[in-house]
């Protein structure tokens, strides 16, 4: 088995658990009688772990290679994935909140890295382009594993499935180790300090290019069962415009292999931001559920084409051998971007109303689409060949 391949099929088990967890916390929390607000707090802290741990998770998968990170991080995973089963409450939830998230975030960063330090340049872009289709996958399996096994099992039996996902993982790894890269960070470049790396001005308009489109995300994830809801249609066909958002990202994913080949990413970024923009400002004008399923679709293609892309171009303007912590500060950078986004606009639609919100949103998105030409994301920086 080729190395990429398999870690391919590591991102397909071990991220089904990490990213099925969300849903699973939130259920559990929402079992135990937590409030919407606390249930948001427990997602938050998940998010904030992955946050804090996203530069030493960087340097360490730089220094360590992915075995060792990614067993580390299994190994704790399945630590916290059993918390809430052996403690019902909801301290034992933000307790595995802080335990996988710091886990995911381990395992996230590492397996990015390895994928992009094996990869010969001329084919970085399409194996990760692919590894972003194999993310897009779990997007869908761990949700799916957190709702089947709830209702199968009850909350706190499904916590063990998810740790027995995890200890599939960390079998996996033992024993198919040999098909593990052993390509690692040069010593040397992993060395600097996190200031010297965040001089690169690529490299910083990369990172806020790449936080606009998790804002993006998290906004219109949160505003349009609202406007939905508020237009009147069922909670039923809400959930099949929703569903529009994953379609398309699954599709825009399949079909990122054929753009990166064909022009530039700063090229396809630009264009997906424009994409994005026109249906998010064009939402409020219009009141048919297939209307707005369909610029849900638009939406998320233009979005999800983003989010690999911004990884394409980090990679790009990495020092030699400190890839891994520019994945991980991308990584923490949109976590954080995750946290605040809904708040921000939350404030601003309490205070506005709805409409404002998504001309703002576009707005930022064409922001984005202006800060992008060809060219200005060029390399300043030696590449991590």
């Amino acid at each position: 088995m080729q190395p990429l391949h398999y870690l391919y099929a590591l991102t397909l088990l071990g991220q089904t658990g990490f990213r099925g967890y969300r849903l699973l916390l939130a259920l559990y929390a929402l079992h135990l009688g937590a409030s919407a607000f606390t249930v948001g707090m427990i997602l938050a802290v998940y998010s904030l772990m992955q946050a804090a741990a996203g530069w030493w998770a960087g340097r360490w998968a730089d220094r360590a290679g992915c075995f060792r990170p990614m067993l580390a991080a299994s190994l704790v995973g399945i630590a916290g994935f059993s918390i809430p089963y052996f403690w019902h409450s909801i301290t034992a939830l933000f307790a595995a909140a802080v335990m996988v998230g710091i886990a995911y975030c381990v395992y996230h960063v590492a397996q990015i890295n390895a994928v992009g330090l094996i990869s010969k340049p001329d084919e970085r872009a399409k194996n990760l382009a692919d590894l972003s289709l194999m993310f897009s996958v779990t997007n869908f399996t761990g949700p799916l594993l957190a709702g089947f096994t709830v209702d199968y099992a009850g909350h706190a039996a499904a916590c063990l499935w998810f740790a027995a996902v995890s200890l599939s993982t960390v079998i996996a790894l033992v024993v198919g180790k040999q098909w593990l890269p052993a390509t690692r960070g040069d010593s040397h470049g992993a060395g600097g300090s996190l200031r010297e790396l965040l001089n690169d001005r690529a490299l910083l308009k990369i990172l806020l290019v790449g936080s606009l489109v998790f804002a993006a995300i998290d906004v219109f994830q949160f505003y349009m069962p609202v406007y939905a809801h508020g237009l009147g249609i069922s909670a039923s066909v809400v959930g099949v415009i929703m569903a529009c958002f994953p379609a398309a990202a699954f599709i825009s994913r399949i079909c990122l292999r054929w753009f990166v080949q064909r022009t530039r990413p700063e090229v396809i970024l630009r264009r997906s931001f424009l994409l994005a923009m026109m249906a998010f400002v064009a939402i409020p004008f219009f009141d048919s559920a297939i209307a707005l399923g369909v610029l849900a679709f638009a939406y998320g293609f233009g979005l999800c084409v983003g989010q690999p892309i911004t990884l394409i171009l980090a990679y790009q303007n990495v020092a030699k051998g400190r890839s891994g912590e520019v994945v991980g500060i991308r990584e923490a950078v949109n976590q954080i971007t995750r946290v605040i986004a809904p708040v921000v606009f939350g404030a601003i639609g309490s205070v506005a109303g709805l409409f404002p919100v998504f001309f703002i949103g576009g707005g930022l998105l064409g922001l984005g689409a202006l800060m992008l030409h060809s060219g200005n994301l060029g390399n300043s920086m030696p590449r991590a060949e």
